[in-house]
């Protein structure tokens, strides 16, 4: 037991060392041996572990968003109110010590490779997964059956434009304008789909 606990320990060492190597190379510069030199090893010990560069950063994704989704389940659990569990999504994903520019940058060094990666695809799907079921399960109490899936996948999008604007250029949108703007869009869109179908049925 006490081998295998240090192996989890030394396996999420040079997934953390991936992920930060990442976010100051990017995927074309980061290589085994810079993440074995900022992890304190050798590139030998780094194969050990994991079989190339790719399963890798696979797994260095996998853990970059492991604090994501533990926020956004704990921020969940203390909220029962439908929209404000929508907030909840939001701001999880503009908290400070997620919408950084590097970390941001990193992930578009990932999300570059899912085209060609069937690993790294499946893990985007899961993700992005994740997020809808966390947003449909509050819209539905929120807006018609037929505008729940529309506006999570408007949410979803705008969470991720803003991740990629600040990733292509730091300072170029804070985490408050980007809470602010998408909570005016859900307002909106929630305010807009609740009208339809009285507009509707005046028409009638």
């Amino acid at each position: 037991m006490k081998l295998t606990r240090l192996s989890d320990i030394r396996r999420r060492e040079l997934r953390r060392a991936a992920f930060e190597v990442l976010q100051e190379q990017g995927m074309a510069g980061a290589t085994l041996e810079k993440v074995a030199a900022h992890a304190g090893a050798s590139k030998g010990i780094v194969l050990h572990y994991f079989r190339n560069k790719q399963e890798l950063f696979e797994h260095a994704m996998r853990e970059a968003n492991a604090g994501l989704g533990a926020a956004v389940a704990a921020r969940l659990a203390r909220t029962p109110d439908p929209r404000a569990r929508i907030s909840a999504v939001i701001e999880c994903n503009f908290e400070p010590r997620f919408f950084q520019p590097s970390i941001c940058h990193a992930w578009l060094s990932l999300c570059a490779e899912v085209p060609r990666d069937a690993t790294l695809a499946r893990i985007q799907r899961v993700i992005h997964a994740r997020m809808r079921s966390n947003l449909v399960s509050a819209l539905r109490a929120l807006v018609p059956p037929e505008a729940v899936e529309g506006l999570a996948l408007g949410i979803s999008a705008l969470i991720d434009g803003y991740w990629l604007r600040l990733g292509l250029r730091a300072g170029s949108v804070t985490g408050d304008d980007a809470v602010r703007q998408i909570n005016l869009y859900v307002d909106a869109m929630i305010d807009a789909s609740r009208a339809r179908p009285v507009a509707t049925a005046l028409a009638r």
